[in-house]
C-alpha cells in the first residue's frame, strides 16, 4: 500500500472514530489541550470553555487528572475559548478550528485577597463567614437565611460598605417584602430584621467592611472523575427588550468567574425543559409584551417566542414546568387569574384551563408536576390543585394548617407521585401537605426544626421569634427547615424536598408518611432549592447558592456535586430527560440568562477522543 493510501485510511479510521464516539458529522473536529500553572503544574479540574464566534451556544469541559481537556467534536470555525478556575485567572485565546486541534492555557495564581474573593460561588462565601461565637453563628445565620432568600449571597457579599453602609442596604431590605403595604419609605419594617439590625449590620461590615478582614477562603476540590467527565451545553437567552436596559443579550453573563456576580435585570427565563424533539422550552415569569413561553432550537441556538394575551395587553407570564408522557408541557399562567396552561409543542397552541371562581387558582410560588397516572399538580395558594386532561377537571386540596399566629403556610413547591397522590410544601411554617386520593382528604406532615439553633437563643431573642407574625418565603424563623421544592420518584414510593434553610434534604415515603433528614455535605452553606428523581431513583438538585449540582445516591447515601460553568447561575430549577437512554440534565441559569444541558461520557468515550488525530 503507498503511503499516501496509508494516510487516507488513517484519516477515515479517525474521522470514523470521532463520528462513532460523538455522534459529530465527518466535517467536525476534536479540540483538546491541556491546562498548567505559571510554575508548570499540570492543574485538574479547571472549566474550558469555547464558543463559536457569532453562536449563542457555549460548550464547556473539565480538564482530567493530568490537566489535559478533550472536547466532543465541534463544527468548523472560529472559536473563542477560556478558563475558569478557583484561586486562578482567566486565560482566554481564539483559535480556528478546521481540523483536529490542540490549545494549550497558562493561568496565573490570584494573588489578591479581593480577586479571589470575587470569584467565589455564594457556598463558598458563606462557609468563609466567621461563626466561631455564638453572636457570629447567630447572625450569619440570619444573614443567610433573610438576606438572600431572592438571590445568590455571591451577589451580595462582592461588595464592600462600612456599618453606615450596611445599614442603608438592610434599611432597604427591610421593607421589600411589605405586609400588605407596597414596599417603600412608609412600608412597615420586618420585624425579625429589624430586631436584628444593629448586630447584624455591624457583623457584615466587620467581614465584609473597610478594616482587615477575618475572612478565610477555602480551597474547594476542583471536579474529578465522573464530575470532571460532564460536558455543558449552555444556550444564550435574550433579554427582556421591555426591561428598558438597552441590550439584546446578557454582557456579564457569569462566563468570567473573576468579574464576580451580574446583576440578573433583564432576564426572562425561570423553568426550563427539554422537549422529546430534543430543542428546550422555558417559561418566562418577568413582565413583557411577547414572552410567555420560549424555544430554543439546540442545533442552531435560535431563540422563538410563543405569547398568550394577559387582560393588561401584555404577554401572560408563566413559571413552573412539566412536560407529560406525550410529549407535552403543562404550565402555570397568569392572564388575569393564574391558571394552567398546556402547550401541544407539534401544533405549538397555548390552552388555558381557569379554575371555577368557587375553586382557588394557581398561586404560591408555582410548580407544576405530572403524576404516575397522567394527571397534572400545581401548587395554590393554600394548598394543591389537581387537573385531570381527559375530563378537564380540577380538584382542590386545602392545606390542614394555613394561618398561624406566625404567619400563613402559602404554598411553595407542588408533586404527584406514582400512585396519583399530590404533595405540596408549606415553606414559611415547615410542613408538607398530601392530598390522599384513596381518602380524598388532605393530610400533613410537620418537619423537625433544624437542631441546636432554637436552643441557643437568648430570652430577648425567643421573646421577638415567639411574637413574630410575618413568616414568608423569605423570612424565616432561624431554626426553620425551608422546604421549597420538590420531586417523587416515579418507580417507588419516595418524595423528596429540598430544604433551602435548613440545608438537607427530606426524604419521605409516599405510603407511610416516613420522614427522614438527609443534611448536605456542607449543610450551613449548601441550600438545595429543587428535586428530581431519575429512573435509577438518584434524586438531582439544584444548589442554588452554590453553581452547583449534586446527584444523592439512596444506595450509598452519597452525594456528587457538578460544578456549573458559570459564576451567579442562580439555578432555581432542575429537570431530568431520559430519552434514548442517556441521561440529561437541565438546567435554567436564572440570573446569567442561560440554559444548561449537563450530559455524561464515560472513561473509554474520553480515551477514544484522545486518539483521533
Amino acid at each position: 500500500m503507498m503511503i499516501r493510501e496509508l494516510l487516507s485510511s488513517a484519516s477515515f479510521l479517525s474521522v470514523s472514530l470521532l463520528v462513532l464516539v460523538s455522534g459529530a458529522s465527518a466535517s467536525d473536529h476534536v479540540l483538546k489541550g491541556t491546562v498548567t500553572s505559571l510554575s508548570g503544574e499540570k492543574l485538574a479540574g479547571v472549566a474550558v470553555s469555547a464558543k463559536l464566534q457569532g453562536s449563542t451556544i457555549t460548550t464547556t469541559v473539565y480538564t482530567d487528572e493530568t490537566g489535559a481537556f478533550y472536547f466532543p467534536a465541534q463544527p468548523t470555525g472560529k472559536y473563542n475559548m477560556w478558563t475558569n478556575a478557583l484561586g486562578f485567572g482567566q486565560s482566554r485565546s481564539s483559535i480556528e478550528l478546521n481540523a483536529t486541534k490542540s490549545e494549550s492555557f497558562t493561568v496565573k495564581v490570584l494573588s489578591d485577597f479581593e480577586d479571589r474573593w470575587r470569584q467565589l460561588p455564594g457556598d463558598e462565601m458563606l462557609a468563609a463567614l466567621p461563626d466561631a461565637s455564638p453572636e457570629d453563628r447567630d447572625m450569619k445565620r440570619i444573614f443567610r437565611n433573610n438576606c438572600t432568600g431572592c438571590h445568590t449571597p455571591s451577589f451580595v457579599l462582592q461588595h464592600k460598605f462600612d456599618q453606615t453602609g450596611w445599614k442603608a442596604v438592610v434599611d432597604l431590605m427591610k421593607k421589600i417584602p411589605g405586609t400588605g403595604v407596597a414596599p417603600g419609605p412608609e412600608a412597615k419594617a420586618n420585624d425579625l430584621i429589624e430586631f436584628n439590625e444593629e448586630k447584624l449590620t455591624a457583623y457584615l461590615a466587620k467581614v465584609r467592611g473597610p478594616g482587615e478582614t477575618p475572612l478565610k477562603i477555602g480551597v474547594r476540590p476542583r471536579p474529578t472523575g465522573e464530575a470532571a467527565r460532564v460536558v455543558f451545553k449552555e444556550y444564550d437567552l435574550p433579554f427582556n427588550p421591555d426591561a428598558g436596559i438597552g441590550l439584546k443579550q446578557q454582557t456579564e453573563d457569569g462566563s468570567d468567574w473573576t468579574a464576580g456576580t451580574p446583576s440578573k435585570l433583564g432576564t426572562l427565563m425561570h423553568d426550563a425543559w427539554l422537549g422529546v424533539e430534543g430543542d428546550l422550552w422555558f417559561t418566562s415569569n418577568n413582565l413583557n409584551r411577547d414572552v410567555s413561553i420560549g424555544r430554543v432550537d439546540t442545533k442552531t441556538g435560535q431563540v422563538t417566542f410563543l405569547k398568550a394575551l394577559a387582560q393588561n395587553g401584555l404577554a401572560a407570564t408563566a413559571h413552573g414546568l412539566s412536560r407529560d408522557k406525550d410529549g407535552n408541557f403543562w404550565f402555570d399562567i397568569n392572564a388575569g387569574r393564574r391558571s394552567l396552561g398546556r402547550l401541544d409543542t407539534r401544533t405549538q397552541e397555548i390552552k388555558i384551563f381557569s379554575t371555577p371562581n368557587t375553586m382557588m387558582p394557581l398561586g404560591g410560588a408555582v410548580t407544576v408536576d405530572v403524576d404516575g397516572k397522567g394527571k397534572i399538580w400545581a401548587s395554590a395558594p393554600e394548598g394543591v390543585l389537581r387537573f385531570d386532561p381527559e375530563t378537564e377537571k380540577f380538584t382542590e386540596f386545602k392545606a390542614l394548617t394555613y394561618k398561624t399566629p406566625n404567619g400563613n403556610g402559602i404554598t411553595y413547591g407542588a408533586a404527584g407521585d406514582r400512585d396519583g397522590n399530590g404533595w405540596w410544601a408549606q415553606m414559611p411554617i415547615d410542613i408538607i401537605g398530601k392530598a390522599n386520593m384513596t381518602t380524598g382528604q388532605s393530610e400533613e406532615i410537620r418537619l423537625p426544626p433544624v437542631q441546636g439553633i432554637k436552643e441557643r437563643q437568648g430570652r430577648e431573642a425567643m421573646k421577638v421569634y415567639e411574637s413574630y407574625t410575618e413568616l414568608s418565603f423569605n423570612h424565616p424563623l432561624p431554626w426553620q427547615q425551608g422546604p421549597r421544592r420538590m420531586g417523587t420518584d416515579k418507580n417507588a414510593d419516595v418524595l423528596y424536598v429540598g430544604n433551602s434553610w435548613g440545608g438537607s434534604l427530606a426524604k419521605i415515603n409516599t405510603k407511610t408518611g416516613e420522614t427522614k433528614i438527609i443534611p448536605m455535605p456542607n449543610p450551613d452553606a449548601q441550600q438545595p432549592y429543587h428535586i428530581a428523581v431519575d429512573s435509577q431513583h438518584n434524586a438531582w438538585g439544584n444548589l442554588w447558592n452554590a453553581d452547583s449540582l449534586f446527584r444523592y445516591d439512596p444506595q450509598s447515601g452519597k452525594f456528587t456535586i457538578f460544578d456549573l460553568p458559570r459564576r451567579g447561575s442562580e439555578v432555581r430549577y432542575i429537570s431530568l430527560d431520559e430519552t434514548g437512554g442517556a441521561l440529561k440534565v437541565v438546567t435554567p441559569e436564572y440570573r446569567t440568562s442561560q440554559i444548561s444541558i449537563m450530559s455524561f461520557r464515560s472513561e473509554s468515550e474520553i480515551a477514544a477522543l484522545k486518539t483521533v488525530h
